[in-house]
């Protein structure tokens, strides 16, 4: 296999635009997840998820792959899934659950603690040294996002408030930390990354089902409103199929670290989306924030 190639035949430049359209889609996990949280019980909320998503995913899982190869995967490969879910299924509960008690952007910020967090869980697990260029760009990405949290004056981190729903998801944060780096740990390029995301999905669905199935069959969803089921289908879309199987094509290719690395354009994607939302336009001491995870962006390209 050629150095910087996926089996989908993904190359270096074409899964670093991929990495930045995930971006987009996760980040408006927060602004959806923030306008939907409180019609719904964030446990129930991320089972739903994951049991639409899974529906959606079936009929084109099995027409492509068949039901043979599909349900043939190795119990090793299932344990290994289950694993990887389970840190997913921990975030998403983590994070509705502390949107209920912070805001869109502090979550979006504290979620630059996830590219560390992962380098960290990279050099431990699979080996992947930092180098000096991967290194800077996580450094200056991590004081961009900072800045458009603290509209340009960093003393504030020094008596920034962290309220309880800032602590839950900071928890949260520490267990989506070891996703990717998990992911280069149990699978391979050659791996099909769709089954692999299936399964994943399945096995998400099923820890949910064991950890909120009885308050779901207390939940009157009938009476749920229209706004939070459009809600539910976009996260189980675009960023629960679309957003893991990305994820899944990119790590082998990219690598963990800067895979994750990706996120500190969160906040400043945060603040766009409220921006087109209407819900105003942000100080311009943001702007130089902004202009720095896009440094660290070209930092991490430069890499290469």
């Amino acid at each position: 296999m050629n150095r910087g190639k996926a089996s989908v035949g993904v190359s270096l430049f074409t899964a670093h635009l991929l990495t930045i359209f995930t971006s987009l889609l996760i980040a408006s996990t927060f602004v959806v997840g923030a306008k939907i949280t409180r019609g719904l019980d964030p446990a129930v909320l991320t089972l739903v998820r994951f049991i639409v998503a899974v529906a959606l995913f079936c009929p084109w899982i099995f027409l492509r792959f068949g039901w043979r190869a599909t349900f043939t995967v190795s119990l090793r490969t299932l344990l290994r899934c289950s694993i990887v879910s389970l840190c997913l299924t921990g975030f998403f509960i983590g994070m509705f659950y502390a949107l209920r008690y912070t805001t869109a952007l502090n979550t979006s910020v504290i979620y630059t603690l996830v590219p560390a967090l992962s380098s960290l869980f990279s050099l431990l697990l699979v080996r992947e040294a930092i180098s000096l260029w991967r290194g800077s760009a996580l450094l200056l990405g991590l004081v961009g996002a900072l800045w458009v949290l603290c509209d340009g004056q960093l003393s504030i981190l020094f008596t920034m408030h962290w309220g309880y729903g800032d602590k839950i998801f900071a928890l949260a944060c520490l267990a989506m930390s070891l996703y990717t780096p998990l992911i280069k740990l149990f699978f391979k390029a050659e791996d099909t990354m769709e089954v692999i995301t299936w399964w994943i999905l399945v096995s998400g669905m099923v820890w949910m089902a064991l950890a909120a199935g009885h308050q779901l069959l207390h939940t009157d969803l009938v009476s749920i409103d229209a706004g939070v089921w459009l809600g539910i289908l976009y996260l189980a879309i675009f960023t629960t199929i679309v957003s893991f199987y990305l994820v899944q094509v990119c790590v082998p290719v990219l690598g963990p670290t800067r895979v994750m690395a990706y996120s500190y354009t969160y906040p400043a994607l945060v603040v766009l989306y409220d921006l087109l939302l209407g819900h105003g336009i942000p100080q311009s001491a943001t702007l130089p924030g902004v202009g720095i995870v896009c440094l660290a962006m070209l930092l991490l390209m430069r890499e290469e």
